[in-house]
């Protein structure tokens, strides 16, 4: 571990009653919720309530959590087509927020929140912070963007819940970043893992690591490895943590995990999550891969029904070894939508991040994904930075390189790849999430 060691580290839980409790008890108060939303939005929701109707499903058919795969599944279509306010629960005039996906082209996904779901929210994130090892006495650098996107307001909201001071950066000006990191003392920071990895990388070029107070990182919203973790920790000697959330469900603190990084911990209280595979809509097994699918259970503004993510995880109902008790799921695999199919291989950005992390200094963490099609043949094309003194080598080594690069590659994927070296930086660093793939295929 490049942080704190567990022989330091002081677990703290914010809410045991709820974190630590027991399967059948979690169970319960997980039926009783669902019920209540069932009918909820059977009553005021039409979309629900046509769904519904057209299942051959009542609220009364539904008794406990276990009846839940009776209910129908809502997508990010169904979201589109019920834009903006299709599937509020309760009147506008309670809505008391909205926020909405960060996406740059087209129709929003918007989510209204009442005042509750906003405090939910806070307590979730709160609650992702304390297994951070934060308290009311640290001093919170959040860099996330603040707006419609949920990330920037999400920390805020969890920060002030816990007692925290907040410094609502936003994204950007990384020079400014630095500079307020360390003169207002920042204990923690928050953005996107790619974000976290270039601030790093800056505060290491300009020798600021030791001038600076921080000792956790809280990241999400886009998959990230474990070698990237490790590769931040290890330059800021810190711990780091995965957060995860999606607007429609509330934004950052659905999920987080512990200083055991053993899964990240579901609110399983508020969000009822179902891994299932995606074709056959089957419960996976423990440890299998499927797509996460959410069901709020006391969201007022906008409650979904068995929300279809999109993303690829597996699941633990284990116990963690911090106490907690609340199921983990894995880190992302990737999202049924940003794998791309190359000559029939499945292939993920997480896959190339981790063969390039596995190969040492030599080559950068950043990468780009260019997929064309040619003669009727898919072609990956990789761009790879690595360090300034390789160009000054002979053409032969940088020939070995590529070669070797190629090799590491194919084997992680399973397809042959073009490799491009590039000089440090040519990659354009993101503030926001960061875009791994361009297909230039016209599918």
């Amino acid at each position: 571990m490049a942080g704190v060691s567990l022989e330091n580290w002081v677990e703290r839980i914010r809410d045991p009653k709820i974190e630590c409790m027991s399967r059948d008890e979690m169970a319960d108060l997980q039926s009783k919720r669902l019920v209540e939303v069932v009918n909820r939005v059977y009553k005021n929701v039409e979309f629900y309530r046509k769904k519904m109707q057209q299942r051959g499903v009542e609220p009364g058919d539904i008794k406990s959590i276990e009846d839940i795969e009776k209910l129908p599944f809502t997508t990010k279509e169904d979201l589109k087509n019920n834009y903006p306010f299709g599937l509020l629960a309760i009147p506008m005039k309670d809505v008391v927020r909205v926020q909405g996906t960060s996406g740059t082209t087209g129709k929003l996904t918007i989510a209204p929140y009442s005042q509750k779901d906003v405090d939910v929210w806070g307590e979730c994130v709160a609650r992702g912070l304390t297994m951070a090892g934060l308290t009311d006495e640290d001093i919170i650098h959040v860099c996330y963007g603040y707006g419609l996107f949920t990330g920037g307001l999400g920390l805020d909201f969890g920060a002030k819940a816990l007692g925290a001071t907040a410094i609502p950066m936003s994204a950007g000006n990384t020079k400014r970043q630095m500079m307020c990191m360390e003169d207002l003392g920042a204990t923690a920071f928050a953005c996107t893992p790619s974000y976290a990895l270039y601030l790093a990388e800056s505060i290491q070029e300009a020798g600021k690591v030791d001038s600076m107070k921080l000792k956790a990182g809280i990241h999400g919203a886009e998959p990230w490895t474990e070698e990237m973790r490790r590769k931040i920790e290890s330059i800021l000697h810190i711990n780091c943590f995965d957060i995860y959330g999606l607007c429609e469900i509330t934004g950052p603190g659905v999920a987080q995990d512990c200083i055991h990084k053993a899964g990240l911990h579901v609110h399983a209280d508020y969000f009822y999550p179902e891994v299932l595979n995606p074709a056959t809509h089957e419960k996976c097994a423990d440890g299998e891969t499927g797509e996460l699918v959410f069901t709020t259970l006391a969201k007022e503004a906008m409650p979904l029904i068995r929300y279809r993510t999109k993303d690829l995880t597996s699941i633990d109902h284990s116990t963690c070894e911090c106490g907690r008790t609340l199921p983990r799921i894995s880190k992302f695999k990737g999202r049924t939508d940003d794998m791309k199919v190359i000559r029939g291989v499945n292939v993920f950005p997480t896959q190339v991040e981790t063969a390039l992390l596995s190969m040492g200094g030599v080559v950068a963490p950043h990468y780009l994904m260019i997929v064309d099609r040619e003669d009727n043949m898919d072609v990956l094309t990789v761009m790879v930075e690595v360090d300034e003194s390789v160009f000054s080598d002979e053409i032969r080594k940088l020939d070995a390189l590529r070669n070797k690069i190629a090799a590491v590659l194919k084997t992680a994927l399973g397809v042959s790849v073009r490799v491009k070296l590039v000089e440090p930086k040519t990659i354009q660093r993101s503030e926001g999430k960061a875009v791994r793939v361009i297909d230039n295929r016209k599918l």
